[in-house]
C-alpha cells in the first residue's frame, strides 16, 4: 500500500479530537516488550504467523480488499486465507488511518476464530507501521490492542517522523547492509529507537522499516521478519497482498488494484 487519499477538506475537529481521544486511551494499554513463551525461541514455540493488508481499486478509495493469511511456520506456507471486498467510509485523517482500516481486519479475525479457530496466528505482521509513527501508535499497534495479540509493522518506505529523513546519511547505511538480516536502528531527534531498517533478502538491497506493534520486542520482531522472508516483504503480507489483489482483480476486471499506507 502506498498513498493515501487527500485529506477532505471538510473534516471536523471535532472527529479528530474524537479520534485522537481514543487514542490516547488505547495507548496506555501499549506493550513494547515479549510478553508470549515462544518469543524466548521461536523455532520451537511459534506455529502460525498472521499477515494482513488492504489493497485498493485504482482511483479509487472506497472498495477496497481486506486480506487476512496465515502461514505455517517456520515453512510458510499458507494454511488459511481470507478475502473480502469492503467499503471504506470512515474518513482519511493523517495519523489516524487505523480508523479506517482496522474494524475491517478485526472482522477477519473474526471469520477466523468462527471457520477455524485452531489456526488463530501467534503473531500478526501488518503492512504499515507500529510505533514508527507520528504519535508512537501505528496501524499494527490499534490493531494488536484490539486483537489482544502480538503484532509487528513491516512497511516498505520509511515514515518520516521524529526528525528520520530519507537523506544522504540514510542511503548510506542502506548501502552499509551487505546481506539479508542486517540492520541499523532508527533513531528519531527524541532519542528513542522506533524502528530497524532490515535488509530482509540477500536477493534485495532496499530494506524493509520493522517497528513494535504489541507484545512483542524490537529484537524479536526483526528476527521474525528475517525469517519470514523468502523475498523481500515477509510471506505472510506478501501472500495477503498477493490474494487481495487477485480478488480485485476478479471482483472488478476492468480496473486494477493499488496500494495505501501510512
Amino acid at each position: 500500500m502506498e498513498t493515501a487519499p487527500a485529506e477532505p477538506t471538510d473534516i471536523s475537529e471535532e472527529l479528530r479530537s474524537e479520534w485522537e481521544g481514543e487514542q490516547d486511551k488505547l495507548k496506555t494499554k501499549l506493550v513494547l516488550e515479549n510478553c508470549e513463551p515462544w518469543q524466548s525461541k521461536l523455532e520451537e514455540g511459534l506455529q502460525y504467523v498472521g499477515g494482513v493488508d488492504l489493497s485498493f481499486v485504482k482511483g479509487d478509495d472506497v472498495n477496497a480488499c481486506s486480506s487476512l493469511v496465515v502461514t505455517s511456520y517456520p515453512d510458510l506456507k499458507v494454511v488459511y486465507e481470507d478475502c473480502c471486498h469492503i467499503q471504506l467510509t470512515a474518513p482519511y485523517i493523517p495519523g489516524f488511518l487505523a480508523f479506517r482500516e482496522v474494524p475491517f481486519l478485526v472482522e477477519s479475525f473474526e471469520r477466523l476464530k468462527k471457520k477455524n479457530p485452531e489456526l488463530m496466528p501467534q503473531v500478526v505482521l501488518v503492512d504499515g507501521n507500529g510505533i514508527l509513527h507520528p504519535k508512537e501508535f501505528g496501524l499494527a499497534c490499534h490493531l494488536g490492542i484490539i486483537l489482544d495479540i502480538p503484532t509487528v509493522g513491516v512497511a516498505k518506505k520509511l515514515f518520516q517522523v521524529d526528525g528520520l529523513e530519507k537523506n544522504a546519511e540514510h542511503a548510506d547505511k542502506v548501502k552499509q547492509l551487505a546481506k539479508g538480516g542486517d540492520t541499523f536502528p532508527l533513531i528519531g531527534a527524541s532519542g528513542r529507537i522506533l524502528g530497524k531498517a532490515l535488509r530482509s533478502s540477500d536477493n534485495t538491497e532496499n530494506p524493509v522499516y520493522v517497528s513494535i506493534g504489541h507484545k512483542i520486542s524490537l529484537e524479536t520482531a526483526v528476527c521474525l521478519v528475517h525469517q519470514c522472508c523468502k523475498y523481500r516483504i515477509p510471506e505472510p503480507i506478501r501472500q495477503a497482498d498477493i490474494k487481495s489483489r487477485e480478488y480485485l482483480r476478479r471482483l472488478f476486471p476492468e480496473q486494477n488494484s493499488q496500494d495505501e499506507k501510512t
